[in-house]
């Protein structure tokens, strides 16, 4: 075991760590906060929570103990069905994160008939074309003997050496794969999040002049608030343009080294270093560790019920702290009715804020 193959076993160990973390945060929300539950991109979410937690638990440490051991790990029968996991829950997570981007794009482009485009009904049925299609993939490869042991990245996955008498038909089913997962996932990817980035844009833009005219209205305004008002104004450009980029850019970083590599593979008379190939599985592993971050616990909703779970887990009440009492006064005030037990969580917001 030499200085390269003991960093990538804590990598795969740190990932192992955090993805298994924040993905359990992620479903305790989920099963915590009805409003949550209601929504439908959180089935999606759910979805791949799902997919992720199951590459954590069976996948990923698969690929430690084949680091560590520099051999194959367990038998061929265990290798086989973590094989298949692995083909079924890569593209079942890509496919979730494509109608997750769809789903965006319906409710910025068309925000008054989300509701009537966008439904739990519809939802399932997508869940269920993205089992369908994953399963169909990740089963023809385990019934044709083309999952096991890969040596170049140390995991249970596709195995072009396994499928040698194939040939031709290994092939075509590594490309079909990859362009019917990964291809298809990053065209729906760049479509929509483009397009959601557009209407952003635009809607800033109209904001923007609302913002100029009132400034100009206002000559006594004091300088310092009028360049406070231009600064928010760019903050409110870029804010736009920073999430779209991660959405994007977390899954062509994660995803891209390694599905170039497989198809390489394929092609080349030449051997892929080991090293290579260990690092582009571990940047597919990372996208587990990062998905919920990118897709959940950076968003408001979430955030406030790790918040109130963290309260209740300390067992401390949120009305202890002196800004939430202040607020909890004012809204006594102006409404004699409210309390901060009745606040309802916000609504979903379509680029996750």
């Amino acid at each position: 075991m030499d200085a390269a193959d003991i960093v990538a076993s804590v990598l795969v160990l740190g990932i192992i760590i955090v993805s298994l973390l924040s993905n359990v945060v992620v479903l305790i929300c989920f099963l915590y906060n009805p409003e949550i539950r209601k929504q439908v991109p959180g089935l999606f979410i759910l979805n791949l929570t799902f997919c992720n937690l199951l590459l954590s638990v069976f996948n990923m440490p698969l690929t430690l103990v084949g680091l560590i051991s520099t051999g194959h790990p367990g038998g061929s029968g265990c290798c086989q069905i973590v094989g298949f996991l692995d083909t079924f829950l890569t593209t079942n997570s890509m496919l979730s994160m494509a109608a997750l981007s769809i789903d965006r794009w319906v409710a910025v482009v068309f925000p008054l008939s989300y509701h009537s485009r966008i439904r739990h009904r519809d939802a399932v049925i997508a869940l269920a074309y993205m089992w369908i299609h994953s399963f169909c993939f990740s089963t023809v490869a385990t019934c044709r003997s083309w999952v096991g042991y890969h040596h170049l990245y140390a995991s249970c996955t596709l195995c072009n050496v396994r499928a040698k008498a194939a040939g031709t038909q290994f092939i075509i089913f590594t490309v079909a794969c990859h362009s019917l997962t990964f291809l298809l996932t990053l065209i729906v990817l760049c479509v929509t999040y483009l397009k959601v980035l557009k209407v952003a844009r635009f809607h800033c833009k109209r904001i923007d002049v609302i913002t100029m005219q009132t400034l100009v209205l206002l000559v006594d305004i004091h300088p310092s608030v009028r360049q406070k008002c231009l600064d928010e104004q760019k903050r409110r450009r870029q804010r736009a343009t920073k999430k779209i980029s991660t959405f994007i850019g977390t899954f062509v970083v994660c995803f891209t080294p390694y599905v170039i590599t497989r198809i390489v593979e394929l092609f080349s008379p030449w051997p892929i270093s080991p090293h290579w190939g260990v690092l582009s599985k571990c940047l597919a592993y990372s996208k587990a560790a990062t998905d919920p971050f990118v897709y959940s616990l950076l968003r408001h909703q979430y955030r406030k019920t790790c918040i109130l779970l963290a309260n209740k887990v300390l067992k401390r009440s949120p009305l202890n702290s002196s800004s939430l009492w202040m607020e909890n006064s004012i809204g006594r005030i102006t409404n004699n009715s409210n309390t901060t037990d009745n606040i309802q969580p916000p609504t979903n917001k379509p680029l996750g804020q």
